[in-house]
């Protein structure tokens, strides 16, 4: 299976060498992350593409300095909702019966449930469920990169107040929650490269209940 195939080839790099990804792979694996599933529909992040050295160069110190953040074509920076508000919820909501051309009272009444329940709880737990939500769009780009021959290195080693504080998130009602680097490996450079890739076993990774 190609996919399975495209995974296999996939790590995380250690080392970049600089090369650019085209724009086609890179609006391809934006695509793939707006298309991942989110709880309610409701895409509770959004994520930051640098290019800009410079800017790279300010978050590289807060990430352990890990040279993939200067040395990637784009990185990429997954920033959740600080909260569910009322506005964010009737927004999304408001553009799925503006897109289908039609209010379904379900949906509706789903609204008002979401509505009755997201903001009124705690502001942390909030984030930490639309971080989850973020998570699997991020994972969802690692597989349209590695599909398409491109590299990535995922990366939560990294001070998340201080990338907010370069990328102005909190301004934003945004809190950084996971950084993925793009672009192609440098294998004389890169420790990892050659080493063979470790995983469970399916017996101790999976049990069946039949």
């Amino acid at each position: 299976m190609e996919l399975l195939d495209k995974l296999n080839w996939r790590y995380a790099a250690k080392a970049m060498n600089g090369q650019k990804v085209s724009q086609d792979k890179i609006d391809n694996i934006i695509e793939a992350i707006s298309l991942a599933p989110t709880s309610s529909g409701l895409q509770p992040f959004e994520v930051f593409v640098i290019t800009n050295q410079e800017v790279k160069e300010k978050i590289k110190p807060k990430a352990w300095n890990q040279s993939v953040i200067t040395d990637c074509s784009h990185l990429l920076v997954f920033a959740a909702w600080d909260t569910y508000t009322a506005d964010r919820i009737n927004k999304q909501f408001d553009l799925t019966n503006e897109i289908r051309g039609f209010k379904n009272e379900g949906w509706e009444n789903y609204r008002q449930m979401l509505l009755g329940m997201y903001p009124q709880q705690d502001a942390e737990v909030n984030f930490n469920h639309a971080a989850k939500q973020a998570y699997i769009a991020f994972s969802q780009a690692m597989t349209a990169a590695a599909f398409q021959g491109v590299d990535s290195t995922p990366i939560e080693g990294f001070d998340p107040k201080a990338v907010d504080e370069i990328l102005s998130l909190k301004e934003k009602g945004l809190r950084s929650c996971v950084l993925l680097t793009l672009g192609y490996r440098d294998a004389e450079k890169d420790w990892l490269v050659n080493l063979k890739k470790v995983r469970k076993s399916k017996e101790d990774l999976v049990t069946e209940i039949k």
